[in-house]
């Protein structure tokens, strides 16, 4: 299967890559031209990035391009409840390979805080992205199961987080993993001006090819993201 076979809604593009490396090289060259047009449009740009294993490569090759890092403010679509130091850290990869070299300019704001429980870390998060300008760029990727950001199936606070309203962070939990996670709202996240989704390989587009199949955001939430100008990069 390849993804030119998935019957993808009006407006959603497909970009497909020969091998990871290539999709890596592709996306950070797209996502550094549309923050440096965003930084000469309005003087500054934000990017929202997904952490895991799969973009480690990408940020490695976004973190060489050249750009005014000092005017980017790069923040998380989601993260694990531990701190920045903890080995499931999202902060903690992207400091690893995102925030170096001339990259290591960049604004960094963390979801993380050290707060009692995680439902006050998410109501200092909410805050915090409060303050946050407009999303300029968003790189989201997605699970076997259909969540995206930490958007979990049968999580609770998922139809909070899936619903229209003004809060921007929840606390939310991995069915399959116990640990806590604060993830942005739905709305948050589709506010950005561009939307990205990054997968690779046979499963995930089963799992796309299935979500583009039905309706019921709340059994895949990456189905409330399947809207018009989301580009898919994807590979083998």
């Amino acid at each position: 299967m390849a993804i030119s076979d998935v019957k993808l809604p009006a407006g959603v593009s497909a970009h497909p890559f020969k091998s990871p490396v290539l999709l890596a090289e592709g996306l950070a060259l797209n996502v550094a031209k549309q923050l440096s047009e965003a930084i000469a449009a309005r003087g500054n740009a934000v990017l929202v990035v997904s952490g895991g294993r799969s973009p480690v490569a990408f940020f490695q090759h976004l973190a060489k391009q050249e750009l005014d890092w000092s005017k980017v403010v790069v923040t998380l679509a989601d993260e694990r409840w531990v701190p920045v130091e903890h080995a499931d850290s999202n902060a903690g990869l992207l400091k690893q390979y995102l925030l170096k070299g001339p990259a290591a300019k960049a604004q960094f704001l963390s979801l993380y805080s050290a707060a009692a429980n995680v439902e006050q870390a998410a109501e200092q998060a909410d805050r915090l992205l409060g303050e946050l300008p407009a999303i300029d760029v968003l790189v989201l990727g997605m699970g076997d199961d259909g969540h995206t950001a930490s958007l979990f199936p049968d999580s609770p606070n998922l139809a909070e987080a899936l619903a229209d309203g003004s809060r921007r962070c929840w606390p939310m939990l991995a069915p399959s993993v116990p640990r806590q996670r604060l993830t942005m709202s739905r709305a948050l996240l589709a506010s950005a001006r561009h939307k990205i989704l990054s997968i690779s390989g046979q499963s995930k587009l089963t799992t796309l090819n299935a979500a583009v199949a039905g309706d019921d955001v709340a059994a895949m939430p990456i189905r409330a993201f399947l809207q018009p100008t989301l580009e898919i990069y994807w590979c083998p």
